[in-house]
């Protein structure tokens, strides 16, 4: 009877281990399942940033590393592009491991960005970045959706775990582009405040 039970924990040990392992390898984006089985739809945002700097230079910072050389760092890799449309891996560190996301990044100058998803975490996500021009310089809005499998687990994963880690993503890297855009536009205001006084 004792080598029944070691045979059994031994199982449950390794069924728990087989399907944390999963979790992980879909956390990072290595193992994809898009089965539709019981799939629930999450909005993310929307997320708005006024920005003090003009719409056409916040367009261009986030078309840049998708159109020219992505710097080193940006976790960006472009895999294909067009005209007006880019195939592009992001890889986002989240916690102790790093998150592979694949998408088509679609370009509508001078106010649109459209990401749609091919492969990663979840089976499923759309995100639009909308850029308008506003009173004191630009503001920039966020919208989109996940979708996630395997009904109630998939529910609960999306409002409690994918939802907020992608929203908190999101918000990072649009932190990001508001300081550099100010900052550009600082740079370039005091430029020409020089060459006006000089």
């Amino acid at each position: 009877m004792t080598a029944l039970w070691i045979a059994v924990v031994a199982l449950v040990a390794l069924w728990v281990i087989a399907v944390a392992a999963g979790f992980l390898l879909l956390a990072m984006g290595r193992l994809n399942l898009d089965l539709g089985w019981g799939r629930s739809i999450h909005p993310l945002g929307p997320i708005e940033v006024r920005i003090d700097a003009p719409r056409e230079l916040v367009f261009e910072i986030i078309e840049a590393p998708y159109v020219g050389r992505a710097p080193r760092g940006s976790g960006i890799e472009v895999l294909a592009k067009s005209d007006s449309l880019v195939v592009a891996a992001h890889f986002t560190k989240l916690h102790f491991y790093t998150a592979r996301t694949v998408e088509i990044v679609e370009f509508k100058p001078p106010g649109e960005v459209g990401f749609r998803h091919l492969s990663g975490p979840v089976p499923y996500a759309v995100e639009q970045f909308a850029v308008t021009e506003a009173a004191a310089g630009t503001e920039l809005r966020y919208t989109g959706e996940i979708g996630i499998d395997f009904f109630i687990l998939g529910r609960i994963a999306g409002r409690y775990w994918a939802r907020p880690q992608w929203e908190r993503t999101v918000r990072e890297h649009l932190d990001d582009l508001k300081l550099r855009a100010e900052q550009r536009t600082a740079a370039r205001r005091s430029r020409d405040a020089r060459v006006e006084h000089g």
